[in-house]
């Protein structure tokens, strides 16, 4: 028990007021405070070190086991700025700012536009939808149509989750095909350093770590595939470990409810902050599993009995389409519409039909039901697409069924020894539908010698390889022009050969790959040709195939084409008119639906197929199966499965109700002192390096050079060293900036960098300079260097245009999360006159702090102005306060309809049957209501920032 001595040092504890921003002396140390959570008995303070033994390091303390205390920030020194341009101010300023969180449901965008991406309209709006204060926390499906740019979506929404203090620890799981080049889209264009783990990165992570450490603390920012994550060994870890966000991509991998991916993202969702779901197809035709993903998401955006709630709906979900009109309006020649698809028919050789006519006749539909040699129903039909496919394919079919046919069952085997022995005449010679893909790769330009490259897919690993042998001898194709992927080669060969495939400087020219390649792989930096040589009997997967080159980026009209054998046979064998109206069905839905899922209603691939095999065995019409994309548009939901497809059709959801006047806010509002990072940047490395930043290393600088082309370099010291651990290996490896970091400083070197990387031009993927953006360690690590020699517990003073003495000051209002939920600046002159100011960047500038302001050098600090200090705290609060109040009194109406959300969803639970998804709800709610208690407004937080006075006044005399 304790002691009431213990008791009431407790209970000072307690009392302090912590907020991020903060300066705190524990263990001796100097720390600022970054964030603050409420615990059991006190605080968690997490903390960044200001004092030179624990620079560049972060640490979490609790107020209940260390003694913090806390820098009074109304009881500060003021010294002159005797800097040149007040260059010490400015950074200091800037980088304050900069480090103190805005407030996290701002609706004006603070980094996002500053990345290395065109600043799109409806990308923004999916920022502004992740970030709105209409959820509880950060919680959205980007549920956008193929090619839209789902990752882009997603690194904006992250820089500025990090740019409101909510992003410090961030978890990324994605399929293992992708991870590299999500991995590299977060770092080159919004410097998000992600580390690639795997099992045997984990492994390795466990080995140097203490047997109790979890090893995913040990990376701040990670990128993980779900294959991997999955494994139950790591999931009692993951369930200790906290993230202020998750991404899972491709989420309709995880919607199954009992799968290990399920359960997966089962465990992620209650531990972090910010849930950022993406999928194209998030609705895989049953309706519980679209429901599994509202869930994840918000707990009571399905009722106990199972209801959607639509409103939730338009919440948690965002989907566009390339030719929706938010869309359509603005990527212009940054996605060049897609030409007509072709679809060429073939006539079959008489080889090829004299197969045909063997399939029909003894597989399909022979004469007696009771002959047919199968003893399953379903083989006749893979005998029937492994022959649409290739000679190889059928041929494979057949040597693996005659390996499992008894001995004893002679009929069949004889039929399939007759078969292959038909099937063995069909070579490339007499393959018209071969000659014809030859004749087709010619035509557009594919060839010996030439740049045109072309995709072509196929269903079957062994026409994979029965094409590539082939083509290389009839095209005269040098070795390396091409190559073929699959699922079954490895990751890093899978990941060699899309690389490959995007750069200039690489041989390939012909990728021929299997499905695998048809899901979140993009092939189209510098291909706009795709040809399925066999056409899949699903609509979602030809989208998913025609995606990987009609997508955002792609500047040269793409061209579709499809090779349809045309057999004498017809009927059930070569149903040529469905697999033509399959290939414009799709067409179609692009551009009216943007998505195809809904047309047949089935939201798998399987499903399709077995829909289109009834067609094609004329049980039913094309048209009852597979809908117009008019008929979606129009018709009205008769089951929850129309519904949901309606939903993500866009139909039923409220119009996106984003203020286009913050558009405009945004792009015209600059948030810095600076006219561009490269300037921060110089400023801080004068700063740091005594002006000399261009001296080595060994001479007391950096080596620091910016060339006339718009780079610049440095070589990094040791403390720059041990901040770029963080970054991605490959990276580090490929570029060796550990020896020499350059930086692209402006977004046309940026672009065009990203661009040589992407072809292959500079020797890899990863950017050889690194664009310069508004998160960048470069220049977190520069101005910290510079800011070192600032005292805790000082200001500056400077000269500027003020009638009187006059202080900056900042407020901010964090809730008990220690989440800043308002921030404002007021101005107070002689100590008394006070005046709270919208944009302190723009005041900053108007009172003459900018580039070319002029340091005299002769500034005195008045002798009274740590009193003029105070008392323009205590003037500041007293201003604030009624925005202070009106952030409280929005915040509690947050709260009150959050906490309504709850209790009506626990009241509608009773008369419900008690189900384990029912229980396990319940259990989500109970979390969730006590998150909203801990929203309550909690702390106010006043920091004066520099202290301007009259320029030229008679007793501003030169300092003895």
């Amino acid at each position: 028990m304790s002691s009431p001595a213990q008791d009431a040092t407790q209970s000072q504890r307690n009392a302090h007021t912590f907020a991020p921003g903060l300066m705190v002396k524990v263990r001796d140390e100097l720390w600022l405070i970054t964030n603050v959570a409420q615990s059991v008995d006190g605080y968690l303070l997490k903390v960044r070190g200001l004092s030179d033994y624990v620079r560049d390091t972060t640490a979490s303390f609790y107020t209940a086991l260390d003694d913090v205390e806390v820098f009074d920030p109304a009881k500060v020194e003021v010294v002159a700025d005797h800097s040149p341009g007040y260059r010490t101010t400015r950074l200091w300023l800037e980088t304050t700012l900069r480090q103190t969180p805005v407030p996290l449901y701002q609706d004006r965008l603070s980094v996002a536009e500053g990345m290395l991406m065109d600043p799109l309209d409806y990308q923004l709006s999916a920022v502004r939808k992740a970030l709105s204060d209409d959820n509880l926390r950060p919680r959205i499906l980007i549920a956008d149509a193929v090619g839209l740019g789902k990752t882009l979506e997603i690194g904006m929404i992250l820089a500025e989750l990090i740019r409101r203090g909510r992003g410090e620890r961030i978890l990324v799981v994605t399929p293992k095909h992708i991870m590299e080049q999500f991995q590299q889209e977060m770092w080159s264009r919004f410097a998000i350093p992600l580390v690639r783990l795997d099992s045997a990165g984990i492994q390795r992570v466990q080995r140097i770590l203490p047997a109790s450490r979890n090893p995913f603390t040990y990376f701040p920012r990670v990128i993980v595939s779900m294959d991997t994550l999955k494994s139950g060994k790591y999931r009692a870890m993951l369930e200790k470990v906290r993230w202020d966000a998750v991404v899972i991509d491709e989420i309709h991998n995880a919607t199954n409810v009992g799968t290990q991916n399920n359960e997966l993202a089962r465990t992620l969702a209650p531990t972090t902050e910010a849930l950022l779901l993406a999928s194209a197809t998030p609705h895989n035709g049953d309706p519980e599993s679209f429901k599994e993903i509202l869930r994840l998401l918000d707990p009571t955006s399905v009722m106990p009995d199972g209801t959607i709630d639509a409103e939730a709906v338009s919440r948690l979900l965002i989907r566009r389409h390339r030719h929706s009109d938010e869309v359509d309006s603005v990527v212009g020649e940054k996605w060049a519409e897609r030409k007509d698809p072709i679809n060429r028919p073939v006539e079959a050789s008489a080889e090829e039909n004299a197969v045909a006519a063997e399939l029909e006749q003894t597989w399909i539909h022979p004469e007696a039901a009771n002959t047919n040699p199968a003893k399953d129903r379903l083989f006749p039909w893979t005998l029937v697409k492994a022959f649409l496919s290739s000679p190889a394919a059928l041929g494979e079919t057949i040597d693996n069924r005659l390996k499992r046919v008894p001995q004893s069952d002679t009929n069949q085997r004889q039929a399939l020894e007759h078969l292959q022995t038909l099937n063995a005449k069909v070579t490339r010679q007499n393959s018209n539908k071969y000659a014809t893909l030859v004749n087709y790769l010619q035509d557009i330009g594919v060839g010996k010698g030439k740049k045109t490259r072309a995709v072509v897919f196929s269903e079957r690993v062994a026409t994979l390889h029965w094409l590539k042998e082939n083509l290389t001898k009839d095209l005269k194709m040098p070795a390396g022009a091409v190559e073929v992927m699959h699922g079954g080669l490895s990751d890093e060969e899978q990941m060699r050969l899309v690389d490959e495939f995007k750069r200039t400087d690489s041989k390939l020219r012909i990728l021929i790959t299997g499905d695998v390649a048809s899901e979140g792989v993009n092939l189209h930096t510098l291909c706009h040709n795709l040809v399925h040589y066999d056409i899949p009997w699903s609509l979602i997967r030809i989208q998913q195939r025609n995606g990987r080159i009609d997508r955002y980026g792609q500047t040269e009209p793409p061209q579709i084409a499809a090779l349809l054998l045309d057999t004498k046979q017809g009927g059930y064998v070569g149903e040529l008119h469905v697999l033509s109206k399959l290939i414009n069905r799709e067409n179609e839905a692009h551009a009216l639906l943007g998505d195809v899922g809904s047309l047949i209603g089935k939201h798998s691939v399987s499903g399709e197929e077995d829909e289109i095999r009834r067609v094609i065995q004329n049980q039913v019409q094309f048209d009852d199966v597979v809908k117009t994309p008019d008929q979606i548009a129009t018709e009205q939901a008769q089951s929850e499965e129309d519904l949901i497809d309606q939903l993500l059709a866009g139909f039923g959801l409220e119009a996106d109700n984003t203020d286009e006047t913050n558009n405009a806010e945004d792009s015209t509002h600059t948030e810095s002192l600076y006219p561009s990072e490269i300037a921060y940047l110089e400023d801080a490395l004068n700063e740091a390096f005594y002006s000399a930043p261009e001296r080595s290393l060994t001479a007391g600088g950096v080596s620091f050079q910016f060339h006339s082309n718009g780079v610049a370099e440095l070589e990094p010291p040791e403390d720059l060293r041990r901040r770029l651990d963080v970054l991605p290996q490959d990276y580090l490896a490929d570029r060796k900036v550990r020896e020499r970091f350059q930086l692209a400083t402006n977004t046309t070197v940026g672009n065009e960098v990203m661009r040589r990387a992407r072809t292959g031009q500079d020797g890899s993927t990863w950017p050889k300079a690194h664009f310069l953006g508004p998160l960048h360690p470069v220049t977190d690590w520069a101005t910290d260097r510079a800011l070192a020699q600032l005292s805790a517990g000082e200001i500056t003073a400077i000269e500027g245009d003020v009638p009187t003495p006059t202080v900056l000051l900042m407020g901010t209002l964090t809730n008990k999360r220690g989440q800043v939920v308002s921030r404002a600046f007021v101005t107070v002159m002689d100590g008394f006159l006070a005046q709270t100011i919208e944009d302190p960047y723009a005041w900053l500038r108007n009172i003459g702090l900018t580039e070319k302001a002029i340091n005299p050098g002769t500034l005195t600090v008045p002798q009274d102005a740590k009193d003029l200090i105070e008392r323009s705290v205590e003037v500041a609060k007293n201003q604030l306060q009624p925005m202070m109040k009106a952030a409280r009194d929005h915040a509690h109406t947050r709260i009150d309809h959050w906490s309504d959300r709850a209790h009506a969803w626990e009241s509608s639970k009773e008369g419900v049957q008690q189900t384990l998804r029912v229980g396990r709800s319940a259990g989500l709610i109970a979390q969730e209501k006590a998150l909203i208690a801990s929203l309550e407004p909690d702390r106010e937080l006043i920091r004066p920032l520099v202290l301007v006075l009259p320029a030229n006044q008679p007793n501003h005399t030169e300092e003895a």
